[in-house]
């Protein structure tokens, strides 16, 4: 396929999972095991495009490197085992390594904890020419901060400013800080992989059952799985507030890998395209300089 054909392809399988304005949003509304017009059959043939995809994304991916006007900022958010890592190494599994950078924000660290809520993120954002992943990020302060409100006694924070309406201020905070960063040059896409409770509990299972997987689960894992009304209602307040056409979240099924991948990479390459990226053109001067060289280069030995 040609690349204009993938990217249209593309735009059609991220499509349906994009949230610009969150004021209709429902997370009920959104299937976690959705797989549009893919059915388990189909499963080779969707895993044969995400590799035509992988195959694109590394091209449009090897021109924003050549550029170098834009950065682009992955934002990964999900309840466990809902396949982060698995879809952030697939997905990028044909991106060439200098052109991107990715970090995981665990529990924050006392330095962590001395600044603002968006300082850890802050400096580690993408350099122009680079894809920056954050698998989990500034979203923990409205997600994990919010469900176990004593987490925030640890922030150091004024007591007058801890109020009623921390979230909502916080969630102002972070639509001004991507609608900066947007008028920067920082293309930003971010993902919530919304995968079942049920597909959660098989998962977990799995990592019990599987000696070879037993290194993945955490008890700490299943304490918060008590709280999944919660974290859902936290989920979908954070999509409804901080959905905008600069800054979309695409809320991703989850509970096949597949498809999850494919919707992914769908949304990364849409979003790359719309950049009008291409190689940097070279000028009289420069096309002088090479004509010399190749003269050099055929004059030698």
């Amino acid at each position: 396929m040609k690349l204009k054909e993938i990217i249209k392809a593309a735009h059609k399988f991220s499509k349906p999972f994009r949230i610009t304005d969150g004021d209709k949003f429902r997370l009920k509304d959104i299937d976690p095991g959705d797989t549009l017009e893919y059915g388990s059959e189909d499963k080779p043939r969707a895993e044969q495009a995400l590799q035509t995809g992988i195959e694109a994304l590394a091209e449009l991916q090897d021109m924003l490197y050549a550029q170098d006007k834009w950065a682009v900022l992955l934002i990964f958010q999900a309840m466990d085992a809902a396949g982060k890592d698995g879809a952030i190494k697939h997905v990028m599994s044909g991106v060439n390594p200098q052109g991107c950078q990715v970090y995981s924000f665990k529990a924050p660290t006392s330095e962590d904890l001395d600044h603002d809520f968006l300082w850890r993120c802050m400096k580690c954002l993408p350099e122009r020419g680079r894809i920056g992943i954050f698998n989990r990020s500034y979203y923990e302060e409205t997600l994990v901060v919010r469900v176990h409100e004593e987490l925030l006694e640890k922030q150091k924070l004024p007591p007058k400013l801890v109020t009623k309406d921390i979230w909502k201020e916080r969630f102002h905070d972070i639509r001004a800080f991507e609608r900066y960063l947007s008028r920067n040059g920082v293309l930003i896409r971010k993902f919530f992989l919304h995968v079942s409770k049920g597909e959660q509990k098989k998962r977990f299972m799995e990592r019990i059952d599987n000696p070879e997987k037993n290194w993945k689960f955490s008890s700490a894992d299943c304490r918060e799985r008590g709280f999944w009304n919660e974290y859902q209602d936290a989920y979908e307040d954070m999509i409804r507030q901080t959905s905008t056409d600069a800054a979309p979240w695409y809320v991703v099924p989850a509970d096949n890998k597949w498809f999850t991948r494919l919707v992914v990479a769908g949304a990364v390459i849409d979003g790359l395209a719309s950049l009008d990226l291409h190689y940097p053109k070279v000028g009289a001067a420069e096309l002088k300089l090479l004509a010399e060289a190749k003269k050099t280069l055929n004059g030698g030995k």
